[in-house]
């Protein structure tokens, strides 16, 4: 588990070297254990390691037998040692024995195909000099990160944005048009980045750049293929075997491998699964001093129960507040997700004992955890009345306002697409502007959502759902605040969820058996209570809580927002009077606006580490 910068050096006169060691410095956090670079007349690659398979040998950037291709690599490859002895037996050349060295292998052999190959979470880069063409990709999920920067005629690339701030071509403009798109989703939900000019490569897709000329095109991309003639026992039987093998693949290092435990099914699913075979693994849980947002106790039961280490910290308030400024930084984009916060303290409590740790990440997109996705079965079997009868039913419905069933009605009269509650997941696209200190004139937040729902418009709402989250909430939020809080603490971050072959099962069950009634994840709560204790496999999802809520409303806490809230940054993008009022009905108990108070605020810190003091560090 690595991090990786580059760039073209585009006739650049200054030192080459220098540069691309200042943007690997920049991430050390992603790589503490080595550096190492590779610069030609056309091409700067740097390199921070963390050490996990071949400790010895395993140096990066890595070059092909005559030196004319090269590669920096993020991530494992799970399956690389099958996939190296077919390398070997067509004549490949291996100086080490690591998957890195497959990954530059594979694709002189095969060229883009190799990505059809690969079962890992990655993202790499390969120079080939001879050519004088940059090849990249990410894998299907988007589990690791990667970004580019290109303008007149400069490209830059890396595991983080930061990395550009010390390039010379690279001046750091807000993409202030895509605010309104933050603050209705709490992210940029397509490949555009809150840096003008500032790109993400998606999940399933690779890059060619060569003669100045980017292209992209995607290598993966979800199927499902519903198998209606097995029973529920037949996929938990399914979803046992195959998660069994994929824990074992997710195993695979040099170096001791923890797990992440939270009091859900997820985490405890995997922490079972490592258990088997490593009976001295060490699980991590986080919680916090106010007994009700806490997971701890069910973490620590579950613990003793099936005989494993609990290593458990507490977070408290006066240390989330202070962490926000750095988290928001390790972002590289803003997140107003106040879970990432507790991650942070999670991951940093873990790295004192492993460099691994598996976690639970992916089960609900994949196996319908989200109580969205039951509201959803439940507009499905709406949606079976007419149209016009749904709809004259919702525009009597909203001349309702006692009526209990009008929020059900006037939903029901939508497209899927139109009700999807993650596009008006913080505010609405009829409120943003009240808050904003311009009017962007935006496109309504659904518009970014439909060409995901029209992919799938033939299936079920529920399955429409989860697609729909596996190319955005899960990519821009779920597996963004994964990936950096646990590297900001040099920590290898693994989800065995997020398999090609976990994936390639749950694309074929039935909806029924994802959720049902008011069950979520059916099948997959099947699986894991043969494995795990009733209480837990049947408990009901949490998240990561935490006691936000309740601190705003606390004065030390509330005047830590208020004095951004009243001040420069605040005023240049916001309705300053707006805003207060949100923090201050909080405080009152006469509104819940938590969520719609983090969004401006992590905007905020975010704003303050990237265009003030990274600026005043240049000066």
């Amino acid at each position: 588990m690595c991090g990786f910068v580059g760039f073209f050096t585009n006739g650049y006169g200054g030192d080459r070297n220098a540069v691309i060691k200042a943007m690997a410095d920049r991430i050390i956090h992603r790589g503490p254990d080595q550096d190492d670079y590779y610069v030609d007349d056309d091409m700067a690659f740097g390199f921070r390691r963390l050490s996990i398979i071949d400790l010895e040998g395993g140096s990066q950037p890595i070059l092909n037998e005559d030196g004319t291709k090269v590669l920096v690599f993020n991530g494992e490859i799970y399956n690389f040692q099958e996939l190296r002895k077919d390398l070997l037996a067509k004549g490949h050349v291996f100086k080490t024995s690591t998957d890195s060295e497959v990954l530059l292998h594979g694709y002189e052999e095969y060229g883009a195909e190799l990505l059809q190959k690969l079962r890992g979470m990655y993202a790499f880069v390969i120079w080939d000099s001879r050519a004088k063409k940059l090849f990249g990709a990410r894998d299907i999920f988007g589990i690791k990160p990667f970004y580019y920067y290109q303008k007149d005629g400069d490209f830059l690339f890396g595991s983080e944005v930061k990395s550009f701030l010390e390039h010379p071509a690279f001046h750091p403009e807000l993409n202030e048009e895509r605010l309104p798109e933050y603050m209705c989703y709490s992210y940029i939900p397509d490949e555009e980045t809150m840096f003008r000019n500032v790109y993400k490569l998606l999940g399933g897709h690779y890059f060619e750049y060569q003669d100045g000329k980017l292209s992209i095109h995607k290598y993966y991309d979800i199927q499902y293929h519903i198998d209606e003639s097995k029973s529920l026992e037949d996929w938990e039987a399914r979803i046992t075997e195959e998660f069994t093998k994929s824990v074992e693949a997710h195993q695979i290092s040099d170096v001791e491998v923890g797990c992440f435990l939270s009091s859900g099914v997820d985490s405890s699913y995997v922490v079972r699964e490592v258990s088997k075979v490593a009976k001295d693994v060490k699980t991590f849980s986080v919680g916090y001093e106010e007994e009700k947002y806490s997971e701890l106790p069910y973490a620590q039961d579950f613990s003793k129960t099936i005989g494993v280490q609990n290593i458990s910290n507490k977070v408290s308030a006066d240390e989330f507040f202070e962490a926000n400024q750095a988290i928001q930084y390790y972002m590289d984009e803003p997140l107003p997700n106040p879970s990432e916060v507790p991650l942070f303290f999670l991951a940093q409590n873990a790295r004192k004992y492993v460099k691994v740790v598996l976690s639970g990440e992916g089960a609900d997109e994949l196996f319908g955890g989200y109580p969205m996705y039951l509201a959803g079965m439940h507009f499905e079997k709406y949606r079976k009345i007419p149209r016009g009868l749904r709809r004259a039913a919702a525009s009597i419905a909203k001349k309702m306002p006692n009526f209990k069933g009008k929020n059900f009605i006037v939903r029901g009269g939508m497209e899927p697409y139109q009700r999807f509650m993650r596009s008006n997941f913080v505010f609405t696209y009829g409120d943003v502007n009240r808050y904003l200190k311009k009017d962007y004139h935006q496109k309504d937040p659904v518009d970014y959502a439909k060409p995901y729902f029209d992919k799938v418009k033939d299936l079920d709402e529920p399955t429409q759902l989860q697609y729909v989250d596996i190319h955005t909430w899960m990519l821009f939020d779920i597996l963004q605040k994964a990936d950096r809080m646990s590297m900001a603490n040099s920590l290898e971050l693994r989800v065995p969820f997020l398999d090609k072959k976990m994936l390639e099962l749950a694309m074929q069950i039935p909806s029924r058996y994802r959720v049902h009634g008011d069950v979520t994840k059916v099948a997959l709560r099947g699986a894991a209570l043969k494995q795990l204790p009733e209480r837990t496999a049947n408990k009901k999802k949490l998240g990561f809580p935490v006691p936000l809520n309740d601190w705003l409303r606390q004065d030390k806490y509330y005047n830590m927002v208020k004095e951004k809230f009243e001040g420069p940054i605040a005023a240049q993008f916001f309705n300053q009077q707006a805003i207060m009022k949100l923090l201050d009905d909080h405080k009152a108990g006469k509104a819940a606006n938590m969520q719609r108070i983090w969004s401006v605020y992590s905007f905020i810190l975010w704003y303050e580490q990237f265009f003030v003091l990274a600026v005043k560090k240049s000066a």
